[in-house]
């Protein structure tokens, strides 16, 4: 059963057409890549899953719930770390943030810190533990990796690896770092200029001579 499965989608923007009949699903309990350059579209999906934009022309069906985290995080600063998690619960009577705290432990000692004052990697934890308040049966994260170092990617990486493994999480990973997408993820799409132009398990799409000498500077093992 697909949690999330996006059918010939079209996004305008006025005149111009961000996406173009794109397609795409996500698994129970899959963990799915969606790579591609600045400006494919990568981020338009991402808004269209979340009921941010409405599609000219398509569907987009999600079974279940979704949490968004958003590229560049969009924590607010001034509240404490404990606060912005529980805004994740805003729709939830339950906002007891115990059990982000047993998946990202790290949390623990910067709970009454404000978010501003945090590291990247501290608050890219904050914002995907906000995302897990809801209690989501698919996560989609936006630039993961963005601005951090790759020490503190794959702290993060292993963190979603675990809620995949262990709680059956489904992940969407939308990332123009194609290497860590295609090394986490099972299935990959390649998405340019408003289309998918490619898809396919991760190691095909790894070993693919256009995928290789466009987004990975080479070929890369895939799911290692």
């Amino acid at each position: 059963m697909n949690v999330a499965e996006v059918t010939d989608l079209v996004v305008r923007y006025g005149a111009a057409t961000a996406l173009d009949r794109v397609s795409l699903a996500v698994g129970e309990r899959e963990l799915v890549a969606l790579i591609g350059p600045n400006g494919a579209g990568k981020s338009t999906l991402v808004k269209a899953l979340s009921g941010l934009v409405r599609p000219a022309a398509g569907s987009v069906r999600v079974a279940g719930r979704l949490a968004h985290v958003p590229e560049g995080r969009q924590l607010f600063g001034d509240l404490t770390v404990e606060d912005n998690l529980r805004l994740g619960a805003w729709r939830r009577r339950e906002r007891d943030p115990a059990a982000v705290y047993e998946v990202l432990p790290a949390l623990v000692p910067l709970r009454r810190r404000r978010a501003g004052l945090l590291s990247g990697g501290e608050q890219q934890m904050v914002a995907i533990g906000r995302a897990l308040m809801s209690r989501p049966d698919l996560l989609v994260i936006d630039e993961l990796s963005l601005g951090l170092a790759p020490l503190v990617v794959a702290d993060l990486v292993g963190h979603l690896r675990e809620l995949n493994a262990e709680r059956g999480l489904a992940v969407l990973l939308i990332e123009q770092n194609a290497r860590l997408a295609l090394r986490l993820c099972a299935r990959g799409y390649v998405l340019e200029a408003g289309r998918i132009v490619t898809h396919g398990p991760a190691a095909e799409l790894a070993a693919s001579p256009r995928v290789a000498r466009a987004y990975l500077g080479g070929p890369v093992e895939a799911g290692t």
